[in-house]
């Protein structure tokens, strides 16, 4: 078996390397990256953008192309996210709080380089793991029911803290109200309304990449509108950036990028669970178990390393469950599977034994589309820096049309820009008071997760006539909630220390 899988992996690398799948490689990376850095356009909606396109070409080529922009799309929030606090992705979230400090400071080419090479090692590493490990790590991933995600999700929402240093008080305010609107609409058990007053269009709910868009993307254009300064920020370009950044990376990171390429591969395999939330627990972990957690937010390469890596381990990790079980592990990978079903091919078991071949080169060549992406990101990236150049007079307004555009485009709903403007408009007015858009993003996210969790963890409690054996003693949940306690004692041990010293 060990000489079969060596040979497909030969072959699908061989393949990998085509002049001509490297043509559909290089165009898949430039129209992810781009995607993945405008407002509203999502690696859903890039992916699903790009099938029609590849109906017509053979099936290694098509899934190279799909590969290449899941991934391309998913690292490509990072740029937005570091340039003008407005992440492109919601798994870029975390990436805000300190690349666009590293901007502000003038090191956004190395902040954006940190992100390119983070996002590639998190690439490479939850691909390979998707190679040699996808039959424990999916056997494992059906083994978190709603119990293990309530938890899950609840040991995500103890970054609240680290999210507002200084004021605790207020970041738990700003989870509250992301929780609170992550309510409206429909119960996603009942399908009972939910905080609509009557009004028809809030039976959907609100989309919560349009929320982010306007606590983001316009809330930050009202900021840049009453700064002084004429641009964004001052561009610095200093020689030897790639150097620099990967000595960096070599000898401060390496712990803070395999930890979190771990995190965000296991937690992209669990079904659901999605990239946002691992690049948000790998920030979290990594400033926990910091020397000097005071640093982070202030603008370090490790606080842009943590969240890109974890976020593009996502990647690997969400065709676990895909690959091996039928499962798509996120809403990317399950667009990528009405790619796969386009193509004649089956998610699941059959897949290794029907088409081996196919199956192994789609991974193998998700290696050489990280390997692809350093370059053709270097590229990007460094386009992308001369927005800093462009006076803000022209910025504004153009991010507030593509914004706009984007809530649009997502349902076709004019509803959807309203809201888009009046969440802007509130995140600004909160901002002023102290209350950031991290910790209401973060409530957006795991709302619903932790709302539909427990509301079946509660109708299982009711079946077996014990909430406790369902929710606190079974192995997973029980492991969890020890891991939410202590992510909860740690940083007050840690701050006790230092008060001591």
């Amino acid at each position: 078996m060990g000489a079969t899988l060596w040979q497909y992996v030969g072959d699908g690398l061989i393949n990998s390397i085509q002049l001509f799948n490297l043509v559909i490689m290089i165009i898949g990376l430039v129209v992810g990256i781009i995607g993945g850095m405008l407002p509203g356009i999502t690696v859903v909606t890039a992916i699903a953008l790009f099938i029609p396109f590849t109906f017509t070409l053979p099936t290694d080529s098509a899934l190279i192309a799909l590969g290449a922009i899941f991934t391309g799309s998913t690292y490509g929030g990072a740029n937005a996210a570091i340039l003008m606090n407005t992440p492109g992705q919601p798994g870029s979230v975390a990436t805000t709080f300190d690349g666009y400090s590293m901007t502000r400071k003038g090191e956004a080419q190395d902040a954006m380089l940190t992100a390119l090479f983070a996002s590639a090692f998190g690439g490479l590493f939850g691909v390979l793991v998707l190679l040699f490990f996808f039959g424990p790590l999916s056997s494992l991933a059906l083994k978190f029911g709603p119990a293990a995600f309530f938890w899950l999700a609840i040991f995500g929402l103890t970054t609240l803290a680290a999210m507002s240093p200084g004021n605790v008080l207020k970041g738990l305010l700003g989870g509250a109200i992301g929780l609170a609107i992550s309510t409206v609409g429909l119960d996603p058990i009942t399908g009972s309304p939910r905080f609509t007053f009557g009004y028809y269009p809030l039976i959907q709910g609100f989309d919560m990449v349009v929320v982010m868009i306007g606590i983001f993307s316009f809330s930050q254009m009202l900021v840049l509108l009453e700064a002084p300064d004429s641009h964004i920020a001052e561009y610095v370009r200093r020689p030897g950036a790639v150097r620099r950044t990967v000595s960096k990376l070599w000898h401060g990171c390496k712990r803070v990028l395999i930890q979190s390429s771990v995190i965000g591969t296991f937690i992209g395999s669990l079904p659901g669970a999605g990239g946002s939330i691992a690049a948000i627990i790998a920030y979290n972990e990594a400033k926990r178990w910091d020397r000097d957690p005071s640093r982070y937010g202030t603008g370090i390469i490790e606080g842009v390393a943590a969240p890109e890596s974890a976020n593009n381990a996502g990647v690997g990790g969400a065709l676990v469950p895909l690959m091996s079980l039928g499962i798509p592990g996120n809403a990317g990978a399950a667009v990528l599977m009405g790619g796969l079903l386009a193509q004649g091919l089956i998610p699941g078991p059959q897949l290794l034994e029907n088409n081996a071949q196919i199956a192994y080169s789609f991974i193998s060549g998700l290696i050489i589309i990280n390997i692809a992406m350093i370059g053709v990101g270097a590229v990007i990236a460094k386009l992308s820096a001369q927005i800093l150049r462009i006076p803000k007079t022209y910025i504004i307004p153009t991010v507030i049309v593509l914004a706009v555009i984007g809530s649009y485009a997502l349902r076709n709903n004019q509803f959807d820009v309203i809201v888009m403007l009046v969440s802007g408009v509130c995140a600004y007015l909160l901002m002023k008071i102290g209350i950031h858009p991290a910790p209401i993003a973060l409530g957006l996210v795991l709302g619903p997760v932790i709302e539909e969790a427990l509301s079946v963890s509660l109708r299982l409690a009711r079946a077996k006539n014990s909430v406790f054996d369902v929710l606190v003693f079974d192995p997973l949940p029980a492991v969890l909630i020890i891991l939410c306690i202590i992510a909860l004692l740690v940083p007050v041990i840690l701050d006790r220390k230092k008060a001591l010293k």
